[in-house]
């Protein structure tokens, strides 16, 4: 593992990498979308520049050059999950591949089937398994523990049947920042003979997913919160998916992944997702592999290096929110179990007020539910939500400290 200085980017260097971060605003909305390092913006123009809305087509060039940006863009896409390509589909959303996914589900399972949705999901991993109580399937909750919201497998033992064919459960809550075990609850789903969807979309930015040590057989993940373009990507387990009939386009055999992917792919933003990917192989230190290959060990490298960077900043954000005068946090009260994402509220103000102000002296956080119906449900705070603060790896405890002063 190479030592922090001798690594490509310092902090500065590293924000320096990031547009919107010279405008001198502390953005701090990170969980609702990361910002674009150059080499993204650039990649995206590059490709506009030189293929326009060229198709994916082997009959010439430009056609070929394009069909060979969408293989590199599902092998590095793979490569990051630590997966195989033709286990991984690329969408608009992961909300979005879901939905296809449910779709499958529905032409498997009626009633006397079960459905577990945990109680800390977006409802990209919720609604779309909701929609199976249309052809019959039961859907019960496996609700987290109040007050700090955590879920516990003593809960989830209690819901499993022989009937429970899907556990829905996220990696990290996208607005409590609440972690999973992710290994843990596959286990047990599959000692009760059901399969395991995971929403990895809030916790990749903060370590990055492993298909191999995670034990699931459905990951999903959004590249936009990963500092690339706005798309979606879903892990299958190979030997599940000649088992699964997505509706698709009569020419594609059973079983392969381009099922899934409906319609002309965007192929500037696969650009895009490749320039980042690309600047996340130098931020682990890869820039002297020979041809500047993308590998797992440079990705493993800049999460842990993502981590590092987050850890002091997280600290100082829950810390000086948890004694900051009439502001309640939601969810752990400590570091443990947790990612760069705080929930709160600020007594006598609705979150849209607290927003708002702070906005207007340059911090900029996200108010309202953020999609996540149910755990805001349980804390009694939906629909109007909570104030909700997330870093990513160039935040600076500097913007941490200018969100605190907007405080009090």
């Amino acid at each position: 593992m190479p030592s922090p200085d001798t690594l490509p980017f310092a902090l500065h260097a590293l924000r320096n990498q990031f547009p919107p971060l010279l405008h001198g605003r502390a953005y701090l909305d990170n969980a609702a979308g990361g910002l674009l390092p150059r080499r993204s913006i650039e990649a995206i123009t590059a490709h506009l520049t030189q293929f326009g809305a060229t198709n994916a087509m082997p009959s010439h060039a430009p056609g070929q050059a394009v069909l060979d940006l969408k293989t590199r863009a599902r092998a590095a896409t793979a490569l990051f999950l630590n997966a195989e390509a033709h286990d991984v589909a690329l969408g608009p959303s992961s909300t979005a591949l879901n939905f296809r996914l449910a779709a499958a589900f529905a032409r498997l399972w009626g009633p006397g089937d079960e459905v577990i949705l945990s109680g800390l999901e977006h409802e990209a991993n919720a609604s779309p398994w909701r929609e199976l109580e249309r052809v019959g399937v039961t859907v019960h909750v496996w609700h987290a523990r109040q007050p700090t919201m955590q879920l516990h497998l003593d809960d989830l033992r209690a819901l499993l049947t022989p009937r429970t064919r899907l556990v829905a459960v996220t990696a990290a809550s996208n607005v409590l920042g609440v972690t999973v075990n992710i290994p843990e609850v596959s286990a047990l789903a599959r000692e009760a003979g059901a399969w395991t969807v995971v929403d990895a979309v809030h916790a990749a930015p903060h370590a990055f997913p492993d298909v191999q040590t995670w034990g699931a057989d459905f990951i999903s993940f959004s590249p936009y919160k990963v500092w690339g373009p706005h798309l979606g990507a879903l892990w299958i387990r190979p030997e599940l998916r000649g088992q699964l009939p997505w509706p698709k386009l009569s020419f594609v055999p059973d079983g392969d992944i381009t099922g899934l992917e409906y319609g002309t792919p965007p192929f500037e933003l696969l650009a895009g997702w490749l320039g980042t990917l690309d600047y996340l192989r130098e931020l682990g230190g890869g820039q002297n592999v020979e041809n500047q290959q993308l590998t797992r060990a440079a990705l493993l490298a800049a999460s842990h290096r993502i981590g590092e960077l987050e850890r002091p900043v997280l600290t100082r954000l829950l810390e000086g929110l948890l004694h900051t005068p009439g502001v309640t946090v939601y969810g752990p009260q400590n570091m443990e179990n947790r990612v760069g994402t705080v929930a709160f509220r600020v007594a006598g103000q609705t979150p849209a007020q607290t927003a708002e102000a702070l906005s207007a002296r340059g911090v900029d956080v996200g108010a309202g539910h953020f999609y996540a119906v149910q755990p805001l449900q349980d804390l009694g705070v939906y629909p109007e939500g909570v104030v909700r603060a997330s870093i990513a790896h160039y935040t600076t405890e500097e913007d941490v400290e200018r969100l605190l002063a907007g405080l009090r």
